[in-house]
């Protein structure tokens, strides 16, 4: 059992051993008396925090070059602490595949509570290092925020550079209020646009790849048949190879293969890799089509409209001049963005309906 510690005294090794050989004994994962108290070997035991800090950078980017690039280290180092940092859990953390990482299913869990832990630390700091001061805490969904808020804010912070932001990435629909956030960047149809909110930019969504893979089109049997379909595995149908495919008589069994993931980023990531053909949100991947990073297929046919879009939230209009510029900042940025050509976005309930393919369809 346990035994209790006076607060501000450090829990001592057991009687029958040296404080020596106590800690020997664990820094070499050997068992000590049932008398040690937990928290003192658990606390000899833990990675170092720089090891953590890497882990969870890269957890954020899924990319060990920019995780090393935020914590200004080499590719190489990032890549040590991570296998140093497997060897010392004896885990697994991270599937290496080509030019893209994932997690396992030990490094997601650990990388949540982490990632938690972490960004808590981020706040404790902040708030001691700037005595009290507050920083505009803006949260969106975890695609959003990585293909549309975070490659913009280093420009904020050069036009802006005595305001502080927090991000919290989260693709739950968090309460403002209770969670303490100022702004809110949310997905939803016009009809859902929370009360206030302003609307920042609609939905068009078509088929996009990187330029090294080649790819024409994919609007065809023939076509389909040469590439992997990468696919954000979404409730909402509009968003999924089925659906786009259907519309023109395909199905996704006609692919090459099909490569699903659980985070849009994550297949937006692949397709820049040129691991396969994503369902681009065009508005989100602007910059990625100005950078020539990825492109919309040129035979995809018309981009697909959607009744969603994105606003913005603030929940108290009397909020903070900081906060004010935040928003301002936002909306001036969509307004700055190019915008998708109408004239070739297809609202999605008056696409041309196709037959359904029979057998024998299929068989040609």
């Amino acid at each position: 059992m346990l035994q209790r510690v006076e607060p501000g005294r450090f829990l001592e090794a057991p009687q029958d051993l040296g404080l020596s050989s106590y800690c020997s004994l664990v820094k070499n994962r050997v068992s000590v008396p049932e008398s040690s108290a937990a928290m003192a070997f658990s606390l000899l035991r833990l990675p170092a925090l720089d090891m953590v800090k890497g882990f969870v950078a890269v957890g954020r980017r899924m990319s060990i070059t920019q995780a090393a690039e935020d914590l200004c280290v080499t590719q190489s180092a990032m890549s040590k602490q991570i296998r140093t940092l497997e060897e010392a859990l004896g885990i697994r953390l991270f599937q290496r595949g080509y030019r893209s990482i994932s997690f396992t299913a030990e490094g997601e869990q650990l990388f949540r509570m982490a990632n938690a832990s972490i960004q808590q630390l981020q706040d404790a700091f902040h708030v001691v290092g700037n005595s009290g001061k507050r920083p505009v805490t803006i949260t969106a969904s975890i695609g959003v925020t990585s293909l549309w808020l975070l490659p913009r804010l280093g420009d904020f912070q050069r036009g802006h550079p005595g305001i502080d932001v927090r991000v919290a990435a989260s693709n739950a629909v968090l309460d403002l209020a209770k969670e303490g956030i100022d702004l809110a960047i949310r997905y939803c149809s016009g009809a859902d646009a929370p009360r206030g909110s302003r609307h920042l930019f609609a939905e068009s969504i078509a088929p996009v790849a990187s330029p090294l893979l080649g790819v024409q089109r994919v609007d065809s049997k023939a076509a389909l048949k040469n590439y992997v379909l990468l696919e954000y595995e979404d409730r909402r149908r509009w968003l999924t190879w089925a659906d786009w495919l259907s519309s023109r008589g395909l199905t996704t069994d006609m692919a090459r293969g099909v490569l699903r993931f659980n985070q849009y980023d994550q297949a937006i990531q692949a397709a820049v890799a040129g691991q396969g053909v994503a369902l681009g949100r065009l508005e989100l991947l602007d910059l990625m089509l100005q950078e020539r990073r990825l492109e919309v297929l040129a035979q995809g046919g018309d981009a697909l409209c959607t009744h969603y879009g994105y606003f913005l939230v603030r929940p108290d209009d009397t909020s903070s001049d900081e906060v004010s510029q935040v928003f301002d900042w936002i909306v001036e940025t969509t307004q700055a963005s190019p915008k998708e050509d109408a004239g070739r976005c297809v609202p999605r309930d008056r696409r041309k309906p196709t037959r359904t393919k029979t057998p024998a369809d299929a068989r040609k």
